[in-house]
């Protein structure tokens, strides 16, 4: 069943890409993402762990939209859609609350996208830390 998923939000110090939906879309990824980096199929939300890049393939608004309602507001979402999606689901999906709107193409475009957000996620952890 799937309730909204209590996780800590430190990322992990091996980056891990979980993907959910096509996995055709992705297939070639892991040779594009950086050294040290791995990615998870994952069947279900559910299954996403703490400080994981999320990636909807074949991503929908409403899918966008459950994966923000469910997991921690500091998880990345990239939103993966086809080369010829009309403008409606990149501007659905963003207002659905991805982070990034990736149309699909070359792998290394999507891995680009990833280590970015990877980036802003501790960048974000470093800017909020409390050094007093």
């Amino acid at each position: 069943m799937l309730g909204q998923i209590d996780h800590a939000v430190a990322p992990a110090a091996q980056p891990v890409v979980a993907v959910l939906g096509q996995r055709s879309r992705v297939a070639a990824l892991p040779q594009h993402l950086p050294s040290g980096w791995r990615m998870r199929m994952l069947p279900d939300l559910d299954d996403v762990r703490a400080g994981e890049l999320v990636v909807l393939s074949g991503a929908t608004a409403r899918g966008v939209r459950t994966a923000r309602s469910l997991l921690p507001p500091v998880t990345r979402i990239v939103a993966l859609i086809d080369d010829w999606a009309p403008a409606e689901l990149v501007s659905g999906v963003l207002d659905a609350g991805a982070d990034v709107c990736v149309r699909g193409g070359h792998p290394g475009i999507l891995a680009g996208h990833l280590v970015a957000c990877r980036r802003r996620q501790l960048a974000e952890r470093w800017a909020t830390l409390d050094l007093g």
